[in-house]
C-alpha cells in the first residue's frame, strides 16, 4: 500500500472511532435512555437546559403540579439559541453569553407540554409534564 493511502485509511479510522465513542453531549444518560436534568430542591423542581448551538436536552419529562424553575445555562453562547422564546408563558429574552437564567414556572397540569425555541425558530426544546 502507498503511504498516502495508508495515512488516509488511518485518518478515517481515527475520525470514525472518535465519533463513535464520543458519547452524548447532552449530559449524563440514565439507564433507560433519558437525560437526568430534573431535580427537586427545597420543594421546587429544577429543570436544567443548556443553550448553545441549540438546546439540550431537546425533550424533558417533569412532574406536574409542582412549582418549577427552568434553569437555562449558557457558556460562550452567541448563536440563535441565546434568543429564547417560550410562547405559553409570554417569555422572551436575550440570554447572557455565559451564565444561568432562572425562569419561574407555576405548577403545570398533567399533559401540558411547554415549548421553548430560539427567536428564529431554528432550535427548540419541550418539557412534558406528567403525573
Amino acid at each position: 500500500m502507498k503511504p498516502t493511502t495508508t495515512a488516509i485509511l488511518i485518518a478515517v479510522l481515527l475520525i470514525g472511532g472518535s465519533v463513535m465513542f464520543s458519547g452524548n453531549k447532552s449530559g449524563g444518560n440514565a439507564p433507560n435512555g433519558t437525560v437526568e436534568n430534573v431535580s427537586v430542591v427545597d420543594g421546587k423542581q429544577i429543570i436544567e437546559i443548556r443553550a448553545k448551538g441549540g438546546y439540550s436536552p431537546r425533550v424533558t419529562v417533569a412532574k406536574a403540579g409542582v412549582p418549577t424553575v427552568l434553569k437555562v445555562e449558557t457558556s460562550g453562547t452567541f448563536d440563535c439559541s441565546s434568543a429564547l422564546v417560550i410562547p405559553s408563558i409570554q417569555y422572551r429574552a436575550n440570554l447572557q453569553p455565559s451564565g444561568e437564567t432562572l425562569i419561574d414556572l407555576p405548577p403545570q397540569k398533567a399533559g401540558t407540554v411547554l415549548q421553548g425555541r430560539c427567536a428564529m425558530g431554528m432550535y427548540n426544546f419541550s418539557v412534558k409534564f406528567e403525573p
